[in-house]
């Protein structure tokens, strides 16, 4: 994005894991998105999350993390994948995220899908595919409201949502 190494802004990458910032201006930190209670509120001009909201599992945790994100930033974008869009965007199958838990299980355990490889282990290939809970447009407006929800498309169909909040209309 070209904001890497610019000193006039300050980046802080949050992850459940560690990572190597790639600039001088990035500090990265071991957090969970769920729980920012390290943060005080408005603490942030921007928070931006790019699909990573719908890897918290359950909707109720989808719901902590859009209230800390709103109460962290006083601007946001929060970008998410739409459930109903027909290829799901981390398998890469069309309709996988209908198919019964079981089902999609039993996928990963035998297949390379999407960006992931095959994973023979079943409670391992289980927690893969449980990891993942898309949103839909009437979820994302209940998590952000009064956000704007702007819909990306792809040849006529809502690929993702992004919700943004924060900036003069």
């Amino acid at each position: 994005m070209g904001v890497a190494g610019r000193m006039d802004l300050e980046i802080l990458l949050l992850n459940l894991a560690p990572q190597a910032p790639s600039a001088d201006n990035i500090e990265a930190v071991v957090a969970d998105g769920r729980d920012m209670s390290r943060f005080d509120d408005g603490e942030f001009d921007v928070v931006f999350s790019n699909s990573a909201i719908e890897h918290v599992r359950e909707l109720d945790a989808q719901r902590r993390m859009a209230a800390e994100i709103q109460r962290v930033g006083a601007r946001f974008f929060v970008q998410t994948p739409n459930r109903y869009f027909p290829l799901e965007p981390h398998f890469l199958v069309p309709g996988f995220q209908f198919l019964p838990l079981r089902a999609q299980t039993e996928l990963v355990r035998r297949l390379p899908l999407g960006h992931h490889r095959a994973v023979p282990d079943p409670a391992a290939a289980r927690q893969v595919v449980a990891d993942i809970r898309l949103l839909t447009l009437r979820e994302m407006r209940r998590l952000f409201p009064g956000a704007r929800i702007y819909r990306e498309r792809v040849l006529g169909l809502t690929k993702s949502f992004v919700a943004y909040g924060g900036w003069s209309r």
